[in-house]
């Protein structure tokens, strides 16, 4: 017993000695940075993941992701575009991620339903928000990280509904558009029924545009998103790429659908 004892006391003293030496670091894959925005007339914040071999003296295309919050689709889309970078030809990637303070408000224009108005009492801001994008965030990037003009953006439902309007009202903010279930139910389709109207205004020769739905979402958001498809095909200088899953449905369907997206444009190494 008095040699088990011995043996004891000398294991306890070398985790001791051994928890002493043990050091801990904040993990972190990225900057967050915090302004008070004029347009929005709030406090916003971004998120920003940089290439692991970011310098200045390169430039990089960027990601801008709706729903970017840490807790919201952020780390994943990042772990999307890390992968793409090691295993495909994906050039380095600066993503951006815009978080969320009223995501109804800021995702959704104007609606004149009644039903919609008193469900949703703070929505339509969409217009402020866009302008939030373009005055505000995207000269800050632009300013303060090297980048070379290819702007993405990435939405899914109601960050769907928000790309989609900026594909029809004001496409030159964004080359790409990774636009997945977009929610075109919203003011009973009417962005789809002015579709036709605002794509005559636009020159889309230099625009990707991806659409994507699961089949097993609502039948709604699978119609519409056929809708969008049409309307966007009948333009000849337009490039579509519409994919529809069969087995995702609204919960599942983004990170195979980005993944689905980066396939498309970034071929495997050789």
């Amino acid at each position: 017993m008095t040699r088990f004892f011995q043996i004891l006391t000398l294991s306890i003293i070398t985790l001791t000695v051994n928890a002493q030496e043990i050091s801990k670091k904040a993990f972190t894959i990225g900057e967050q940075i915090e302004w008070f925005s004029k347009e929005l007339n709030e406090k916003r914040s971004l998120n920003i993941f940089l290439p692991q071999d970011y310098s200045s003296d390169k430039k990089y295309q960027v990601i801008y992701l709706l729903d970017g919050s840490s807790h919201e689709d952020f780390l994943h889309i990042c772990g999307l575009v890390q992968f793409f970078d090691l295993q495909f030809q994906m050039p380095e990637t600066i993503v951006v991620g815009i978080t969320n303070v009223d995501r109804k408000r800021d995702l959704t224009f104007p609606t004149t339903d009644k039903e919609l108005q008193n469900e949703f009492p703070t929505t339509g801001g969409s217009e402020r928000f866009i302008a939030y994008l373009e005055k505000e965030v995207q000269p800050y990037i632009n300013t303060n990280y090297p980048t070379n003009g290819t702007n993405i953006i990435i939405g899914q439902s109601l960050g769907g509904l928000l790309a989609t309007e900026i594909l029809l009202k004001k496409p030159e903010l964004f080359t790409h558009f990774l636009i997945t279930s977009p929610s075109l139910w919203w003011d009973n389709q009417s962005l789809l029924k002015d579709a036709k109207t605002l794509l005559r205004q636009h020159d889309y020769h230099n625009t990707f545009i991806y659409l994507a739905v699961g089949e097993q979402e609502h039948k709604v958001m699978v119609k519409d998103a056929q809708t969008l498809e049409k309307l966007l095909t009948e333009r000849k200088d337009l490039k579509i790429h519409f994919v529809l899953f069969p087995e995702e449905n609204h919960a599942t369907i983004l990170h195979n659908s980005i993944y689905k997206a980066f396939l498309l444009q970034y071929p495997l190494k050789n």
